[in-house]
This record gives C-alpha cells, sequence and structure tokens, in this order.
C-alpha cells in the first residue's frame, strides 16, 4: 500500500448536516423549498453542480455567481465556527501516519471550504490535497484520484480511496484504486476491491492493506 486517499464531506467530518443548512436557507432567499431528499440528488458532486440544480428547482433568475456565493460564504462562516470529526477518522488517520503512508485529502469541494475544514483538522496531516481548484473534472471523474497519485508518486493500483458517496467510490474505482465505503446519504453495495464498512472506527491500516492486490 502506497498511499490512502480520504474524502472529506461526510467521510472525514460530518459536513453533510451543514450542507443541509446552507442550502435550505440559499433555497430560502431565491424563493424556493430544500429537503433532505434534494440534498441526495448532490452528494459528492461538484458546487457547479449545486448552484445548477438549486436555480433549476428553484426557478430563480438569480446568476450562478450569486448563488455560488451564498453557498461559499455561508459554508465558510459556518465551518470556521468549529467541524466535527466523522468516528474513527481521526484514529486512523494518525494511525496510517505513524506508520508512515503517505495521505492526501481528495475533495469536490472547493479550495475555500476545504481550507476552513483544514483549519479544524490539521492540514499537516496531509501530504497532498486535491480539491475541484485543482482540477478540470471531479467526481464521478477519476481526475481528482489520479491527480493526488500524482502528487505523492504513487501507483493508484497501490492506493486506498475511503469514500462514503457513490460518486466519490466510481472516481476512486475508475482511478484504479481499492474503495474502502463507508454510506452516509445513499447506500452503496460490497463489490470485489471493495469494502463497505459502517464506521471508520472498523478499519485498520492493515484492513487496508488487505485490499491490495498480491
Amino acid at each position: 500500500m502506497e498511499a490512502v486517499f480520504f474524502d472529506m464531506d461526510g467521510l472525514l467530518v460530518d459536513t453533510e448536516k451543514v450542507w443541509l443548512e446552507i442550502e435550505t436557507g440559499v433555497m430560502a432567499r431565491l424563493g424556493g423549498e430544500w429537503s433532505p431528499e434534494h440534498q441526495t440528488h448532490l452528494v459528492g458532486g461538484s458546487m457547479e453542480r449545486t448552484v445548477e440544480y438549486m436555480l433549476a428547482v428553484s426557478g430563480s433568475d438569480a446568476s450562478e455567481a450569486t448563488v455560488r456565493e451564498w453557498m461559499v460564504s455561508g459554508m465558510v462562516t459556518t465551518l470556521n465556527g468549529g467541524v466535527e470529526v466523522m468516528p474513527g477518522a481521526s484514529e486512523l488517520l494518525d494511525a496510517l501516519r505513524d506508520e508512515g503512508v503517505p495521505v492526501a485529502l481528495v475533495t469536490s469541494s472547493l479550495r475555500e471550504i476545504a481550507d476552513a475544514v483544514l483549519k479544524a483538522v490539521g492540514r499537516d496531516r496531509f501530504d497532498a490535497i486535491v480539491t475541484a481548484d485543482d482540477v478540470t473534472r471531479t467526481k464521478p471523474d477519476p481526475e481528482p484520484y489520479l491527480a493526488a497519485a500524482r502528487l505523492l508518486g504513487v501507483e493508484p493500483v497501490r492506493c486506498v480511496v475511503l469514500e462514503d458517496s457513490p460518486n466519490g467510490v466510481a472516481a476512486g474505482t475508475a482511478a484504479g484504486c481499492a474503495v474502502v465505503a463507508v454510506p452516509s446519504l445513499l447506500p452503496i453495495d460490497p463489490a470485489p476491491g471493495r469494502l463497505v464498512v459502517s464506521s471508520l472506527t472498523e478499519v485498520t491500516p492493515a484492513d487496508l492493506r488487505a485490499l491490495i492486490p498480491a
């Protein structure tokens, strides 16, 4: 195992409820309504997709730039007040670093949002960081994970991706990585090269190594 890649929202930190709060507030400004069912359409997706979807649902004539600004400023302000790390995530991250395994954060969120999370989690705990600002195509495209592998100088087939969304799992699989899925808002089925668990408390570095093909 040459490296491990952590997703951020819903996997490393419990931000899905924050996204729901901010999306609900922005949709109210657009004159529409928002629900957890709407949110499931956007799990693991990009900000561009979120903005387009919200404008389509609301029927508002607001500009994409305006909605994007509302979303980003709302997320950053809330996250600057603190963020909850998901169960087992910090312990697994520390265990990997203790064993000298390179670790990257790979997220479809914008850099501003990732920076707000990293203030709480610790930027120095990651050897590389890939955000939506660093790629031309976000998850489910494999580009983010391939970019992380290049930054660390490792082979994707010798890496493990930790994800909570179908989009993220698809990106990791397409990149050639083994995948550990911790489903959040949407179900994820087991598959070859994929371990599905209910929490990262169930996972150790040895479990991750067992997923790497001989």
